[in-house]
Order: C-alpha cells, then sequence, then structure tokens
C-alpha cells in the first residue's frame, strides 16, 4: 500500500481523547469543570499528543443522564461556557494542530424539550410526528430496555398525550422518529450549525437505535435507514470534506460493516468514517483475563477491512461501562471473576463500572503493556480522559458515574516530570505511533508467535516498504517469541520503544527470536531494500 492522499485522511493516524466538560477542569472556581477550564489545561494534551478533542455533551439539559438528555442543540449548557467560549476552544486547539468533534445525540431528546413538550400537548402539534407514538405498545416493536435495572419496557403512557411514546433509553428520553423528513433535516441544520462554529465532526451515539423504524404503523413502507446515514455523511462532506462521523455501533462485525456503507474491498465509505471496534476491545479483555493472547489474536484474524477511506477506532476503556456483552456467559464470567468480582464492579450483568489500573491491581507492567498494544493495533487510538495518569474509578459513585469521576489534575503534576511515570510512557507511545505511520496506513497481519508462545500476540504492519512487528506478553512469565516474517529474510529490526535495544536479526527462513520479560511489549522496525 502507498501512502499516498494521507493529508485529508487525518483520522487515519489520529490520536482521539474523550472527555466530558463538566468534570474536566474548573476554570471559574465554581466546583463545576467547565469550558475555559478546559482551554487553560488544553497544553496538557498538546504535550501528550493529541490531535483531535471528542467532547462529551455540553448542552442544556435537565442532567439526568449526564447531559444526554438534551433540551437545546443549538446552545450551551450555561453552568459550562457559552457559544463564544466553544468558539475560543476550537481556535485554541487548532492553534495546537488539534481538531475537535462532538457528540451528536440525536435517537432521542429530553422530554423536557420544547419538542416534545409541544408534540404531546396536542396531535396536531406540527412536532407530534417528530416524535414515535402508539395507541398500545406493538408486539413487532423494538425489543430489550437498555437499562434494565430502571426501565421495564421501552413504550411509556402519556397521561397528557394519550398514548405511548418510544423510548430506547430512559422513559425521560422519547425517541425521535428519524424517518419523518422534517426531523431528517432538522438533524442536519443541527450538524451545519456547529460545523459552521469549526466542529470537524461527531461521535455519533447509539447509532442502531438512530436508525430504528421497528414498531412503526409504516415501517415497511418507510426509506432505508443506511441511505439516510448515507445523506448525513454526504451533507457532511459538502460542508467539510475532512470531517468525519465516529459511531457508536456494538454489534458483531458483519452487521457493523454495513454501517461503514458501500464496502468494494476499497474507496470511500459512504455512511461512517469510524466504527468502534467493540469486539476486539471485548476479547482483549479476555485474553488478559487468561492471560492468553489467542483469544484477541483470532479475533483480529477476523476482523474484516473497513473501506480504504474508512477505519477502526480502538480503545481500551470508553463514558460507559466496560461492556462485555458480545462475550459467551462463560466467557463473560472469567473476566467478571479476574477484574470485577464483587457485585458492586459490575452493571446491568453485561459490563463493568471500572477503569484498567485498578482492574489491573496497579501492575505497570501490564498496564503499559495494554497501551503499547493500544497504539500498535491496527486502527485509530481513542483515549479517555484520565487514562494517560492511570486515574481509578470511585465506585462510591452511582452507575456509570463511577468512571466518570473528576479528572485527578493533582497525580496529571506529579507525573508532569518524571520520565518514569505513566504519563511519560503514554507521550512515548504517541512519538513512537507518530513515527511508524504503516501502524495506520499499512496491511496487518496476525503471525503465529511460535511455539510455546501462546501467551503473546504478534502481528506485523506492512506499507511501502517498511515493516513494524508488534509483539505483546500477556502472561506473568518469561516468552520466547519466534514468528517467521515471510519476505524479511536476513534483515535486520530495530526497536522503536527502546532504540538501546539491541536489534533483532531475521535467520534466512525469516524467523525471529525476541525473548520477551513478563508482560513484555516491543515494536520491531525494518526498511526493506528496494
Amino acid at each position: 500500500m502507498r501512502l499516498t492522499r494521507t493529508s485529508d485522511l487525518w483520522w487515519k493516524t489520529a490520536v482521539i481523547y474523550c472527555l466530558d466538560i463538566e468534570t474536566y477542569a474548573d476554570g471559574n472556581g465554581d466546583g463545576c469543570g467547565d469550558i475555559r477550564g478546559l482551554i487553560q489545561n488544553i497544553d496538557h494534551l498538546d504535550r501528550l499528543g493529541v490531535t483531535c478533542l471528542w467532547l462529551m455533551p455540553f448542552f442544556p439539559t435537565p442532567d439526568r443522564d449526564d447531559g444526554y438528555d438534551i433540551t437545546d442543540f443549538y446552545g450551551v449548557d450555561e453552568r459550562l461556557g457559552s457559544l463564544g467560549d466553544v468558539v475560543e476552544l476550537i481556535r485554541t486547539a487548532r492553534d495546537r494542530g488539534m481538531r475537535v468533534i462532538a457528540d451528536l445525540v440525536v435517537n432521542h431528546t429530553s422530554a423536557q424539550h420544547p419538542w416534545f413538550q409541544s408534540a404531546r400537548s396536542s396531535p396536531d402539534s406540527p412536532y407530534r410526528d417528530w416524535y414515535v407514538w402508539q395507541d398500545e405498545p406493538p408486539a413487532d416493536g423494538p425489543q430489550g430496555v437498555v437499562f434494565p435495572d430502571q426501565e421495564t419496557s421501552v413504550w411509556e403512557y402519556d397521561e397528557k398525550a394519550k398514548q405511548y411514546y418510544l423510548h430506547r433509553f430512559y422513559k425521560h428520553q422519547p425517541d425521535l422518529d428519524v424517518a419523518n423528513p422534517e426531523v431528517r433535516d432538522e438533524i442536519a441544520r443541527i450538524m451545519g450549525f456547529w460545523m459552521e462554529l469549526g466542529l470537524s465532526g461527531f461521535r455519533v451515539d447509539a447509532v442502531p437505535f438512530l436508525l430504528e423504524t421497528d414498531g412503526q404503523d409504516d415501517a415497511t413502507a418507510l426509506p432505508d435507514p443506511h441511505d439516510y446515514l448515507a445523506d448525513l455523511s454526504a451533507f457532511l462532506r459538502r460542508r467539510n470534506g475532512e470531517a468525519v462521523l465516529l459511531g457508536e455501533v456494538n454489534l458483531p462485525y458483519p452487521d457493523t460493516m454495513t454501517f461503514f456503507g458501500a464496502n468494494d474491498g476499497g474507496g470511500s465509505t459512504d455512511e461512517l468514517t469510524m466504527c468502534f471496534d467493540f469486539i476486539g476491545m471485548q476479547q482483549m479483555y479476555l485474553s488478559l483475563a487468561r492471560a492468553d493472547a489467542e483469544p484477541l489474536a483470532e479475533t483480529l484474524r477476523q476482523r474484516p477491512a473497513p473501506p480504504e477511506d474508512g477505519h477502526w477506532a480502538t480503545f481500551v476503556r470508553n463514558h460507559d461501562e466496560l461492556t462485555l456483552d458480545k462475550l459467551t456467559e462463560s466467557q463473560r464470567k472469567e473476566v467478571f471473576d479476574a477484574f470485577g468480582p464483587d457485585e458492586d464492579m459490575q452493571l446491568y450483568g453485561r459490563g463493568l463500572r471500572r477503569r484498567l489500573p485498578p482492574m489491573l491491581e496497579g501492575d505497570q507492567r501490564r498496564i503499559r503493556m495494554v497501551y503499547s498494544l493500544l497504539f500498535s493495533l491496527p486502527g485509530t487510538p481513542v483515549l479517555y480522559y484520565g487514562e494517560e495518569i492511570g486515574m481509578a474509578e470511585d465506585l462510591s459513585l452511582p452507575g456509570r458515574f463511577a468512571v466518570r469521576s473528576d479528572m485527578d489534575w493533582a497525580a496529571a503534576r506529579e507525573q508532569q516530570s518524571d520520565p518514569g511515570s505513566l504519563l511519560s510512557w503514554m507521550r512515548m507511545l504517541v512519538e513512537c505511533y507518530r513515527a511508524c505511520p504503516e501502524l495506520a496506513w499499512g496491511r496487518y497481519t496476525i503471525l503465529d508467535p511460535g511455539q510455546d508462545a501462546r501467551p503473546v500476540l504478534a502481528h506485523r504492519c506492512d506499507a511501502d516498504g517498511v515493516t513494524v512487528v508488534a509483539l505483546h506478553n500477556f502472561a506473568d512469565q518469561e516468552v520466547v517469541a519466534a514468528p517467521v516474517l515471510q519476505g524479511l529474510s536476513r534483515l535486520v529490526l530495530t526497536d522503536v520503544l527502546d532504540p538501546r535495544a539491541k536489534p533483532v536479526r531475521s535467520r534466512k527462513d525469516g524467523t525471529i527470536s525476541v525473548t520477551l520479560p513478563p508482560y513484555g511489549c516491543r515494536w520491531l522496525r525494518c526498511v526493506q531494500d528496494r
């Protein structure tokens, strides 16, 4: 693969950093994080090497779902700042080479949104058809509640409207009817508004739910939901050819692939630019629990290649529970037993409300190996605020809030000038990731790590005559990895993470032999003769 057309596909080599303004940095001393506080601390992100900020919802809200219940898609929550502050943030980020994207939460609104208040007031309201109503919950309607500890149905009877309305999430978040052309036009206006202020795209919340039309009276006559997603994508790129849509799609790989749009083995994405790799993430935790790289290795062998202009988004942690819903029941129990044995650490029976460092009992070897893995895997790495300093969860907070506690700036300052700190390790990983564009652009291959090396994930990325081989040991024991590197006989591979390390030479048959310490990791790079 030639490294061409790289400048306009910036997401291929981006480092994305997700944060919640409310819990990140307090700029005015009122006890609540705000946009000015983020601006004041943006150099922390610049030094880390972040190139794209992902902002969780900052819109006006009753705050019953951490800002995901929105009452005005065109405003800013007054606790956090103003539209002027948003523009200043985007300008400041741009000055440091960072783009900014924001959550696009248009599957639903808050029940307090003026649209819904009007919709429920009268059947003749112009907003009545902006939501999904039924006289009785339909048998063929959507099944399964997202929050089983708090909701028993996806339909709620409204006394004023005298009908049931659909809510895939909480009852105070009625779903918008995306099949309604007026709703579609409004979503495009929302996107256009924020792009005019400088956003470089959106992380699209709950994409499968957004496109859902089950249970609607005219469902069979409705247009293909994917056509709508393609329309949104086309609108976005007309406004800004470099803008992205990063989709939250937690589905098996074949189903997720449909959200990229047309994929003929190359070319452009017609729908989402990137999709999170939820399947790979879950298998990574199973591999960690077993001290066996094979579950992750097998998953990566099966992971489909996205369209040439698209990418997978890889992550260790996000702002929700660490979902394990795509594991089998027995596999999920393995991960629970290893990393969240107490019931209070678990959520909804499908995930963990924990951050990585406590899950790994603070073992810096394992923690650093996991983040080395993140930056070497094919995909765009996404960090969640506080990961760079090893923040722990706060289990005294309810539900998902355990992993949404305030940013620990004291720990950040403590690690700032310490070359042995996790923060310094993360900065180094970002620098090495930047120095190896083949990790993002190359063709990757999962390698056989060799006899008795099952704990090791070995993979290679090839692009433009350059190869990077990454080795990660999931076990608390020394392992000798001996993968065969086809086409790389009698070449010298230098260590990217530690330039002082002794180079590795491949044998005549392309085999290399590398001794990895417990939880060790190495990136080896060679340039082929041309």
